[in-house]
């Protein structure tokens, strides 16, 4: 996208006309995407926020500058009418309230010098919607449920069908159970980023890791732990170069369709459909419980969790994920409903044993 040339706002004046209103106020939104492209935010993070303003302020009587709580009352409760998810109106209340944090940092005196209004966050703490994270909670299957599923599913594979993208959905599921991988950051992986000279049990390079708040890709290298180092070899070793003669290459992708490239002869990266097409069979055959709830993200939780279970501390985890704050990793972990008793009776020896050596 391309950002409108923008004057500056600062130097006061007087707004005589509704288009001078008009134009001041296209300024503030204008002043706000060059803000958040000069933080590195992606374009469609900007175009999205930008999309968000213009709505809210067709939902308004007059300029940004005099909305009130009420007035985002009706605009999100207009968007619940629409039949809008509830994940698409906390994100807008979100863009909007982000915005408006921006106008009365930056410009609230100017604002009211040139209109006698004082900016007010119509975003609160009574009309923002819950965030979505806590409105679906993706519990995963157990330990055993999983063992069972990719059991079964790689035993399968020698007599599917269709041998390569069978091992291939396996792989790619494998990675999101034991890694917590998302579903793209797994299918953007080229041969190049499996590095099994790194740390003690390689690494892989996750070059598209999903950053947060529009900021674009959050690289990071994540240990295959887990016995993921294996699974990696098997499919290095024994499958992937039946996909084509690009096996050699470092920069054809990890993750290959069956398809390849009418010029080069490479095969084509898989996209993310097929790859979920493959969980939700295998799930179907060997875990119907789960049918239509085992998604890749699901696995994503059951990865913490089962880590989580086994020891690893929550930093470590956080820096596994991806996750910016720590409070995101804590909502990826789902513990055994004793958890909090086995916790209690741990303190309790510890503190027994400490007394037991005075």
């Amino acid at each position: 996208m391309t950002l409108a040339v923008v004057r500056n706002i600062t130097s006061a004046r007087a707004l005589p006309t509704q288009r001078d209103v008009e134009d001041f106020e296209q300024e503030i939104v204008d002043q706000f995407a060059l803000a958040m492209a000069a933080a590195n935010l992606t374009d469609s993070h900007i175009g999205n926020s930008r999309a968000a303003i213009f709505e809210f302020a067709g939902s308004l009587s007059g300029p940004l500058w005099t909305a009130s709580c009420n007035d985002a009352d009706t605009f999100l409760a207009g968007l619940r009418v629409d039949g809008q998810a509830h994940s698409t109106r906390a994100g807008k209340a979100g863009l909007v309230a982000q915005f408006y944090d921006f106008m009365i940092s930056r410009y609230q005196g100017d604002i009211h010098a040139l209109t006698g209004h004082v900016v007010q966050q119509p975003i609160d703490e009574y009309n923002r919607p819950s965030s979505p994270v806590f409105a679906n909670v993706r519990i995963p299957p157990s330990e055993t449920e999983v063992d069972q599923l990719f059991n079964q599913w790689r035993a399968s594979i020698p007599e599917a069908r269709k041998y390569l993208p069978a091992a291939r959905d396996y792989f790619a599921a494998s990675l999101w159970r034991r890694l917590g991988l998302r579903i793209n950051e797994s299918r953007m992986l080229d041969i190049r980023d499996w590095r099994p000279d790194l740390g003690q049990f390689g690494k892989l390079h996750v070059r598209f890791g999903k950053g947060s708040r529009g900021r674009g890709s959050k690289p990071r290298m994540v240990p295959a732990i887990d016995g993921a180092d294996r699974l990696i070899n098997w499919w290095l070793t024994d499958v992937r170069h039946q996909f084509g003669e690009d096996w050699a290459n470092p920069d054809a992708p990890l993750l290959p369709s069956e398809r390849h490239d009418e010029l080069t002869g490479c095969c084509t990266r898989i996209g993310t459909n097929p790859l979920r097409d493959g969980l939700k069979n295998a799930t179907k055959l060997w875990l119907p419980a789960w049918e239509g709830r085992l998604t890749p993200h699901v696995l994503r939780h059951f990865c913490a969790s089962s880590l989580y279970a086994s020891g690893m501390d929550l930093k470590a985890l956080q820096e596994l994920l991806g996750h910016e704050w720590l409070s995101t990793t804590t909502r990826y972990i789902h513990v055994r409903s004793d958890h909090v008793e086995r916790a209690w009776t741990a303190a309790n020896q510890r503190l027994e044993a400490r007394f037991g050596e005075v």
